[in-house]
C-alpha cells in the first residue's frame, strides 16, 4: 500500500485537531496554515470526515471543527477508511483476476500484507499518536511558527 497525499493529509489534520481539541473548535484555515496543507483540500477531506461521524462542525464566529469522539475511539484506520483511501496491495484490487482472469502466484501474499496494514492502523488511535515521544514538541513548534505568521500579517 502506498498511502496517498489524501491519506497522509487526513491523518495529519486529524492529529492536529486532536492536539488542539481543548481550545474549542478549530478552523480549517488554522490547520491549513500549521500543517501547510491547502485549505480547499482540507475542506474536501473534512466533508468526508464529518459524513463518517469523525468530526463535527460549528458555523459562525468561534466556529470550526471538533472531534466527534474521544481520541481513544478514533483509529487511524477509521480516518483512512472515511476518506475512501484503499488499503490494498494487490494488483487486481482483490478480485483475484490478476493473471489471465485468475489469482497470480503472489496474490495471497499481497492480500495478507493488506490485512496486516489494516490491522496495524486499526490498533493505533489518535490518543496513541498524541502520546508518542516528540509529537507534542513538534506541535508546540508548529504553534509558535503559526503565531509568528499571524503577527507578521
Amino acid at each position: 500500500m502506498q498511502l496517498t497525499t489524501k491519506g497522509r493529509y487526513a491523518v495529519t489534520a486529524m492529529l492536529d485537531l486532536a492536539l488542539h481539541t481543548g481550545a474549542g473548535p478549530v478552523t480549517l484555515s488554522t490547520i491549513a496554515q500549521r500543517q501547510q496543507i491547502s485549505l480547499s483540500y482540507l475542506e474536501q477531506l473534512f466533508s468526508r470526515l464529518r459524513k463518517e461521524g469523525l468530526v463535527t462542525s460549528m458555523r459562525g464566529p468561534g466556529g470550526g471543527y471538533s472531534l466527534a469522539r474521544e481520541t481513544e475511539g478514533i483509529a487511524i484506520a477509521d480516518i483512512i477508511s472515511a476518506i475512501n483511501e484503499p488499503v490494498d496491495n494487490t494488483r487486481c484490487h482483490g478480485t483475484e483476476d490478476c493473471n489471465e482472469a485468475q489469482a497470480c502466484l503472489t496474490h495471497h501474499l499481497w492480500c495478507s500484507l493488506s490485512r496486516q496494514i489494516t490491522d496495524y492502523l486499526a490498533a493505533i488511535s489518535l490518543a496513541d499518536l498524541m502520546n508518542r515521544k516528540g509529537i507534542r514538541a513538534i506541535a508546540k513548534r508548529q504553534d509558535q511558527n503559526y503565531a509568528l505568521q499571524i503577527t507578521r500579517n
